[in-house]
C-alpha cells in the first residue's frame, strides 16, 4: 500500500545480486561562479527524435541524445506518497509511453534473466512480464520505447526485437512484435551494450567488444565497423551524428548511405592508470551526451578517467577531436571519479561523483581498481560552458550524497535524485542505509527537500536513473523492483 510522507523527511542490472541500508545527507561547498548566472534557465531540450516514444521519458537518459532531462515535472518538494512494485529484480531502464503505462527492463536477482514488466500507472502494480533469452550477464541494460510504445532491446540471441503490449479483457499481455537478427556482426562471446535510433529509423548499436553498427528493421540490413576498443556505456543519437566512448577515446559517427558506419572523428582522452573504486570499467563511465544552447546539439561532453579528478571534456559536435575545454570535477574531494552520464543542458553540465561507490558486482575480466576500496562521499559539480563556447568554469561543487543518478526537469526548474545516509560500505548500503527522494537547486546546488523513502536494498537504487511522467510521478528503478513517488 503507499505510504504518505511530510517532505524534509550502471544502474547495471547484474548488480542484482545484492543487499543495501540509508539516512539522506546534503551539503554545499564553493559558491556560484561570477561569470554564471544562478537564476539562468536550462535548455532547450534535444530535438525530439521521431522514431523514440516523447523525449524524457523514452530512454534511461531521457531521449536519444542521452541528456538526461525531462520536459516534465517531479514531485516537487511537498510531501510525496510512494509505493514499491517488488519485482525481485535491478530495473536500470524504466519508460513511459504515449498511453501512459510503464515498461521497465529488469534483470531477476536469481538468474540474472533479462525480463520486460508493464506496470500501472495509477498504482505502480505489475501488470504483466515477459522473459527474454539470457544472454551476456551485463545484457538487457539499455533499451529505448519506439513511437509505437514498443520497448527496443536486443535478447540473448542477438536478435533486436521490439515489445509491444495489449489489453485483452482485464488482462495484458507482452508481446514481441518485431525481430531483427543481428547475424555476424556481434562475434562469439561479445554483446550488445549500446542501443539508440538514428532519425531515418536505423537502430545503432555497439557491443563491449567495440564493433559499431546499424540495423534496418524493415530490410534486416546490418552494417558494421571495430573499433578494437571495449564498450561499457550506452550511445546517443542527434540529426546526423552518433556519438560512442569506448574505454580510450570517444568517436563520433555518421552513417553512408548504406547505412555502414563512418568515423567523423575520433577524440582520445585520459583513461586515468586504473580502474576506480566506484566505477565499472577502466576508462570513462559517462555514456556521451549532446547539449547546447541553440538546438540542444551543439556539443558533446563526457568525463573522462584522469587521476585524481576526472575531467569533464567537452567538443564541438560539428568540430573535431579537440575539446574546448578540460576541466576537473568533484574536486571538492581528495578523488573522484563518475560511473553516472552527466546532466546536460543548454550551457549547463551536472556531474555526480560515484567514486568508492560499492557496486555488488563486476562485469566479467574487470581490471581491480586502484585502490582497492575507498569511501563513498558522493557530491555533484555543475559546469557551465561560457556563452563564447571557448571554455568552461565550475559553478558549485555540492556534497549531496547522490545513490541515484539525477535528472534534470526543463519544467520545475528542479534536480531529482535519490539520497544516502547512515553507513554506505558494502554492507551498509544493503542493512542499515536509508533512502530519501531528494530535490536539488540546479542553481546553487543546495538540497531543496528530503523526503524518507525506506532502508536497505529494498530502496537502494544502485545509481539507476529515475524516470517523471507527464503527471509529474517519477518511478525510480532500485535493486529490487521500481518505486513510484508522486505529489500527496
Amino acid at each position: 500500500m503507499p505510504f504518505s510522507l511530510p517532505a524534509g523527511g550502471r544502474r547495471l542490472a547484474v548488480l542484482a545480486s545484492a543487499l543495501a541500508v540509508a539516512l539522506s545527507a546534503a551539503g554545499l561547498t564553493g559558491a556560484p561562479a561570477s561569470a554564471a548566472d544562478p537564476a539562468a534557465s536550462f535548455g532547450p531540450p534535444p530535438p525530439q527524435n521521431p522514431v523514440t516514444a516523447a523525449n524524457g521519458a523514452a530512454t534511461m537518459h531521457g531521449d536519444s541524445a542521452s541528456s538526461g532531462t525531462t520536459p516534465y515535472p517531479g514531485p516537487g518538494t511537498a510531501a510525496v506518497t510512494y509505493s514499491r512494485a517488488a519485482l525481485a529484480s535491478a530495473c536500470p531502464t524504466v519508460v513511459v509511453g504515449s498511453d501512459g503505462y510503464v515498461v521497465a527492463l529488469c534483470t531477476t536477482i536469481f538468474g540474472q534473466t533479462p525480463t520486460v514488466h508493464l506496470l500501472d500507472p495509477a498504482t505502480g502494480a505489475d501488470l504483466a512480464s515477459l522473459a527474454l533469452p539470457k544472454g551476456s550477464l551485463f545484457g538487457g541494460v539499455y533499451a529505448y520505447l519506439d513511437h509505437a510504445d514498443r520497448l527496443v532491446v536486443v535478447d540473448g540471441n542477438n536478435d533486436l526485437v521490439r515489445i509491444g503490449h495489449q489489453r485483452t479483457g482485464s488482462s495484458w499481455t507482452l508481446r514481441i512484435d518485431q525481430r531483427t537478427p543481428l547475424g555476424n556482426a556481434v562475434p562469439a562471446g561479445d554483446n550488445i551494450v549500446g542501443l539508440t535510433p538514428a532519425w531515418d529509423g536505423r537502430v545503432w548499436f555497439a557491443t563491449s567488444g567495440g564493433v559499431i553498427g546499424t540495423v534496418d528493421t524493415g530490410t534486416g540490413a546490418v552494417r558494421s565497423i571495430s573499433t578494437g576498443e571495449g564498450v561499457q556505456n550506452s550511445i546517443s543519437t542527434v540529426p546526423g551524428r552518433t556519438a560512442v566512448a569506448t574505454d580510450h577515446a570517444l568517436y563520433l559517427l555518421s552513417a553512408a548511405p548504406d547505412g555502414t558506419p563512418v568515423v567523423d572523428w575520433r577524440a582520445p582522452y585520459d583513461r586515468g592508470p586504473a580502474r576506480k573504486p566506484g566505477q565499472l570499467s577502466w576508462g570513462t563511465g559517462t555514456t556521451p551526451s549532446f547539449f547546447g544552447p541553440g538546438n540542444g546539439t551543439e556539443y558533446v561532453t563526457i568525463v573522462d578517467n584522469a587521476a585524481p579528478h576526472g575531467n569533464l571534456l567537452v567538443y564541438r559536435a560539428a568540430g573535431g577531436p579537440e575539446p574546448i575545454c578540460r576541466v576537473p570535477v568533484l574536486t571538492q574531494y581528495a578523488r573522484s571519479g563518475t560511473e553516472d552520464a552527466v546532466i546536460a543542458s543548454g550551457r549547463s553540465v551536472f556531474v555526480t561523483n560515484t567514486y568508492g561507490y560499492p557496486y555488488p558486482a563486476l562485469p566479467e575480466g574487470a581490471p581491480a581498481s586502484e585502490p582497492s576500496s575507498a569511501n563513498f562521499d558522493g557530491g555533484l559539480s555543475r559546469i557551465d560552458v561560457n556563452a563564447q563556447g571557448t571554455g568552461c568554469e565550475v559553478v558549485w561543487n555540492s556534497k549531496v550524497k547522490s545513490a541515484a543518478l539525477p535528472r534534470l526537469s526543463l519544467a520545475d526548474g528542479k534536480i531529482y535524485t535519490v539520497s544516502v545516509t547512515g553507513p554506505t560500505g558494502s554492507a551498509g548500503l544493503n542493512t542499515f542505509a536509508q533512502y530519501h527522494h531528494a530535490v536539488l537547486d540546479p542553481a546553487t546546488g543546495v538540497q531543496l527537500s528530503s523526503s524518507y523513502l525506506g532502508i536497505g536494498l529494498v530502496y537502494n537504487p544502485l545509481q539507476m536513473r529515475g524516470t517523471a511522467a507527464p503527471d509529474g510521478t517519477l518511478y525510480q528503478g532500485t535493486e529490487t523492483g521500481v518505486v513510484r513517488i508522486s505529489k500527496r
